[in-house]
């Protein structure tokens, strides 16, 4: 017979949660996720159950529209206290909803010091030879580099995403010192404030949610940089000799008049947050008003530029 030792059963003692996980179908996953969240559930989230094997299914969005997709094979992930009846849960989620939950796995969730197990994720990232991207708990690797200091946060942007170091490499190869610049969708402001450290002149953010605004005056005052951030209504008629916009190919095809405009004659853009399949289309657009550069792939991303027309 097994027997559990003092050390396990102290273990055991700092188990806090419980994670219940359910198999589902793309039909089913939003309805068990509310009837989960009506029994109790502390959190609940819809997983692709194919992660990380060659049937995963990616599934993209555009900000602000609905994802009204989910996975065919989706797990439904509930967490719950850890003295919770996972048995009557089932029996009841089973009853209300018609649904059979018999796919189901418990798990059990360690107590942990959440704060610095986030912090572990994130670790400082080399965007080029003289430009680091380091968080303020890291000393930074190269302290002779150009040292972005940026957190997780309010805002989309932290240079993990392939979208974020294409257009900072950009920057860094494009910025030649005093160019006024415009960031369209400065999400945590990482791009202007990579464009003040890269030498560029007058630098304006904008973007349509007010939380990025806030993220980004924190960050330009914790990078010690001087920026102006605020939202599109009060843009005002002005045009830059840089353009940048890290967004999606949805929002930049809308905006591709606006960003024309606010490129100045000889001016230059870079757009990224274009899928590379996406590329072409959003190149057709552009090209009416800009003579186009090759464009840049990294992981499956685009970054499109080019010069204005005289």
């Amino acid at each position: 017979m097994y027997a559990s030792t003092g050390a396990e059963n102290e273990n055991d003692t700092r188990m806090s949660w419980l994670s219940l996980i359910i198999n589902a179908s793309a039909d089913t996953a939003e309805t068990l996720s509310d009837a989960l969240f009506e029994l109790g559930a502390l959190s609940v989230s819809i997983e692709d159950a194919q992660a990380g094997t060659e049937a995963e299914q990616p599934i993209f969005g555009e900000p602000g529209e609905p994802v009204d997709v989910v996975w065919n094979d989706s797990n439904v992930v509930a967490l719950f206290d850890v003295d919770s009846d996972i048995a009557a849960i089932l029996g009841q989620v089973a009853e209300q909803t018609g649904i059979d939950v018999s796919r189901n796995k418990v798990e059990q969730v360690a107590e942990q010091d959440w704060v610095r197990l986030t912090q572990a994720q994130f670790d400082p990232i080399q965007i080029s030879e003289r430009l680091w991207i380091t968080p303020t708990w890291h000393q930074p690797p190269n302290p002779q580099a150009i040292n972005l200091q940026l957190d997780p946060g309010l805002a989309f942007g932290t240079g993990s995403h392939p979208t974020t170091r294409l257009c900072l490499r950009w920057l860094d190869t494009h910025l030649r010192g005093g160019e006024t610049l415009l960031d369209y969708g400065c999400g945590s402001g990482i791009l202007a404030i990579a464009a003040v450290k890269l030498g560029a002149g007058q630098t304006t953010g904008i973007d349509i949610d007010p939380q990025a605004i806030v993220a980004s005056k924190q960050n330009a005052e914790q990078n010690n940089v001087e920026a102006n951030f605020r939202l599109p209504d009060s843009m005002l008629n002005q045009q830059f000799d840089v353009v940048v916009a890290n967004i999606l190919t949805n929002p930049l095809k809308v905006l591709a008049p606006l960003l024309a405009g606010t490129t100045r004659s000889g001016g230059r853009i870079a757009l990224s947050g274009v899928l590379q399949e996406q590329a072409e289309e959003v190149m057709a657009i552009y090209q009416q008003w800009f003579e186009l550069a090759p464009t840049v792939f990294d992981e499956g991303w685009a970054c499109i530029s080019g010069t204005r027309k005289v």
